[in-house]
């Protein structure tokens, strides 16, 4: 297995063992912030470290092509795994993280409706509830935020966002690399 491979795949089960330990210590159990940042950073880590294992290896000049694909296949295990974790996460390990979540999105879209000034104000802001009703809107809104509230939808959005990000990194790292860290090696 390629050494790129192998970081992508320790970085990421580093990253679940990190989420399980928060989820077990109950730690940060009303926000997934820190868990967040910390996968930005375990991809970052994997990608970086892994093209830095490869680049010592290899015996002969890459070009950049080929440098970013080395990245990229770092990159793509972690995302994978992550990915598969997150919706097995709060589909299975933690499903009542998504219920609590609506519940208080739900308290929070009464008040609004039930409030005359906050109502006014959100019909101003968007064009068709204007002519809706207060249940009309109350029901649009929890309906949209059961919808958005799913172990699959996560799963979906971070492996879009975390694709992007895992080719932003590549290319990033790659010129770090090319431009600073490896031509002060060499010379």
């Amino acid at each position: 297995m390629k050494t790129t491979v192998k970081t992508g795949i320790i970085a990421a089960a580093s990253w679940i063992l990190l989420k399980l330990s928060f989820f077990y210590l109950g730690l940060f159990p009303e926000t997934i912030a820190p868990a967040v940042l910390l996968n930005i950073l375990g991809l970052l880590l994997a990608i970086s470290i892994g093209l830095f294992l490869q680049k010592r290896k290899d015996t002969e000049e890459t070009s950049a092509m080929h440098d970013i694909k080395n990245a990229l296949s770092a990159g793509f295990p972690y995302v994978l795994l992550v990915c598969i974790f997150i919706y097995l996460y709060y589909a299975k390990i933690n499903p009542s993280y998504y219920a609590n979540q609506v519940a208080k999105k739900e308290i929070a879209i009464e008040k609004m409706v039930n409030d005359p000034k906050a109502l006014e104000a959100f019909k101003a802001t968007q064009p068709d509830a204007e002519v809706m009703t207060k249940e009309a809107i109350e029901a649009k809104l929890k309906d949209s935020n059961r919808k958005g509230a799913s172990p699959g939808f996560t799963a979906t959005l971070s492996v879009l966002s975390m694709l992007i990000l895992a080719t932003i990194y590549s290319i990033l790292v790659t010129i770090i690399y090319r431009k600073i860290l490896f031509k002060r090696i060499k010379a």
